[in-house]
């Protein structure tokens, strides 16, 4: 099986990824600072843990959602269909882009997808909205951040054209 192109268009932040974050609260070297910051405790880049992407999720669900239910913590079921319960609360939620090894990722409020044999026409009252939902959009992007504890390099949440292989 080969990889196939694919796309998305994500209203957000680019956060960067292993080979380059692009959030402030990095090291010397380029790596999340967990050790230094106390506002990403929450965050264990050991070799044993879980992906960035998760571990955010995880603490996003606790913080916005109130959700800390692990799987298998309770055993009368539904445990998948209360995470997307809490998931739909945050109002966000995470892509990856790019290709190999070094994943990148996007903290996105809305994300519009389109496949390898797909020419997908956009709606442009989809990338405009009324000023009322962009409010929306960017307060749970702000209340993301702030529960992540983490600051974007890019300024301003924006629209972002994302590549990757699937």
């Amino acid at each position: 099986m080969g990889s196939s192109p694919s796309a998305f268009l994500a209203y957000g932040y680019d956060l960067g990824g292993s080979d380059e974050w692009k959030i402030r609260e990095t090291d010397e070297y380029g790596g999340i600072d967990a050790s230094n910051v106390s506002t990403l405790a929450w965050y264990d880049d050991g070799d044993d843990a879980d992906g960035f992407v998760e571990q955010a999720e995880r603490r996003l669900l606790a913080v916005i959602a109130g959700f800390t239910e692990k799987w298998g913590d309770n055993q009368d079921g539904g445990y998948f269909d209360r995470e997307e319960a809490a998931k739909a609360l945050l109002g966000v939620k995470f892509d990856t882009y790019s290709y190999g090894e070094y994943p990148m990722h996007v903290l996105a409020a809305k994300v519009i997808e389109v496949g390898d044999d797909q020419a997908l026409v956009v709606n442009p009252q989809d990338l405009t909205p009324d000023l009322g939902e962009v409010l929306k959009w960017d307060n749970a992007l702000n209340a993301a951040l702030e529960a992540l504890g983490i600051t974007p390099k890019q300024e301003n949440p924006s629209w972002l054209l994302c590549a990757y292989y699937s």
